[in-house]
């Protein structure tokens, strides 16, 4: 006879939990008492006092179950656990499937349960990190390059200035300074020794939105010498209609007196202020590694110490020098040079500006260094300014803008004469930021 509910039957495959009774009426409620595990079963014997059917072994996926051996279905002293104080759950466990190790189990598998690396958050704190060295770096080197201009031409004592057109106007001029010269370097650049300073080129970059021009002045152009404030004595001096060559007029009082001539003789405004000499402008071409050109037709100069073939080829500083003051090899001695020099300094402007100088900090600082120590610049130039210049420079020889000498008509003692209708076009063009359409000799 069956102890168990109606309902129950052996058919069922071995006692099983979870199927509930089948009787009409409900199992009475039992209490429940503290349970233990109780001694093995012996295999092929029941423990519910029913000789029956031998269950099934143990361990065929089934847990080993309790034993039931008082009045009430409960062996107080059998000792049945359920497995929640030792920690143990049936149901969950690795994979899916029965047991979950408690924190204290030294399963090697519990590695994968460990906290994973937050790979966000060090991917934003790199990121952080790189950007504050960014800016601090820029910001140093901003300071950095900003100490080095030598901010030395007060153009606030020019006097009867034009107004100010549209775009911007630098004038660049290339002296023949020996400062800081050794005899040594007079004779490798082949520069001479003459004291003083005078001006080797003179041009006028237009930076504006509907393209940069660059125009060269040649340095025998006659100008007439206008009214000037003299940069050290303060005197006014009167016109007196004067006829010189251009570059006279910075032998004689500096650069605030060569843009008083070029504005009244021209009616250009000129914002800004650039000169370089003979040594810094070496020092930046060897800086740089060299700047490609490609040369037409060979040419020989004695007195600069030019000796060029024909081709393409990279100048390192003494052979740039020579190229861009070559004047006696050629017939038309001045309008040469100043195309030769237009052309170099736009390819310098372009090599400077490249990927591989600028995001190269092993040839980006020495250039600025040679380039910043060599500049002379006005006082209200800033580094801004000055990048603007270069890439215009650059665009220029990128065919992005306009490079011509000024419009000659003829000369007088020697001088050459500007093509007056010409430059007066010219001039309205680029104070009116207009393609310039005017062309040079």
């Amino acid at each position: 006879m069956n102890d168990w509910p109606e309902g129950w039957s052996d058919n069922n495959g071995g006692p099983r939990y979870g199927r509930g009774s089948a009787g009409a009426q409900p199992e009475g409620a039992r209490a429940m008492r503290q349970v233990r595990r109780g001694p093995a079963v012996p295999p092929g014997q029941r423990s519910y006092g029913d000789p029956g059917p031998a269950a099934p072994p143990y361990g065929a996926g089934v847990p080993q179950q309790p034993s039931y051996t008082d009045g009430q279905g409960y062996d107080e002293g059998a000792g049945y656990d359920s497995g929640y104080n030792t920690g143990q759950v049936y149901g969950g466990g690795h994979r899916g499937g029965g047991f979950v190790p408690n924190d204290n189990d030294p399963d090697p598998e519990l590695q994968r349960y460990r906290q994973r690396p937050n790979w966000r958050r060090r991917i934003k704190w790199i990121a952080i990190t790189l950007v504050t060295v960014v800016v601090v770096t820029s910001v140093a080197t901003y300071f950095w390059a900003d100490s080095k201009l030598r901010r030395e031409v007060d153009l606030s004592q020019v006097i009867d200035r034009p107004a100010s057109g549209s775009g911007t106007n630098y004038l660049i001029v290339g002296s023949d300074s020996r400062e800081g010269m050794t005899k040594a370097d007079e004779k490798k650049l082949h520069t001479g020794a003459a004291e003083g300073k005078r001006t080797d080129s003179m041009m006028i970059l237009h930076v504006g939105d509907n393209g940069d021009t660059l125009v060269s002045l040649p340095r025998d152009s006659n100008v007439t010498i206008p009214s000037y404030k003299g940069s050290t004595s303060g005197k006014v001096y009167p016109a007196q209609g004067r006829q010189e060559k251009l570059n006279a007029t910075y032998a004689e009082d500096g650069p605030t007196l060569l843009v008083r001539t070029i504005e009244a003789n021209t009616g250009l405004h000129i914002d800004h202020y650039v000169e370089i000499g003979f040594e810094g402008f070496a020092n930046i071409v060897d800086a740089v590694g060299g700047v490609q050109m490609t040369i037409d037709k060979g040419f020989k100069d004695s007195y600069s110490g030019a000796n060029f073939q024909a081709g393409t080829q990279t100048l390192n500083g003494q052979q740039a020098l020579a190229f861009v003051r070559t004047r006696h090899a050629f017939a038309a001695s001045d309008l040469q040079r100043t195309k030769n020099q237009q052309k170099f300094l736009s390819a310098l402007a372009h090599q400077v500006a490249t990927p591989s100088t600028v995001l190269n900090p092993f040839k980006f600082y020495p250039v600025m260094g040679a380039g910043l120590d060599s500049l002379i610049v006005d006082k209200g130039m800033s580094l801004w300014d000055l990048g603007s210049m270069f890439w215009a420079m650059k665009g220029v020889q990128g065919g992005n803008g306009t490079s011509l000498n000024m419009p000659i008509s003829g000369s007088v003692g020697g001088n050459l004469v500007w093509d007056k209708a010409k430059v007066k076009t010219l001039v309205d063009e680029l104070n009116n930021d207009q393609k310039v359409t005017v062309t040079g000799n």
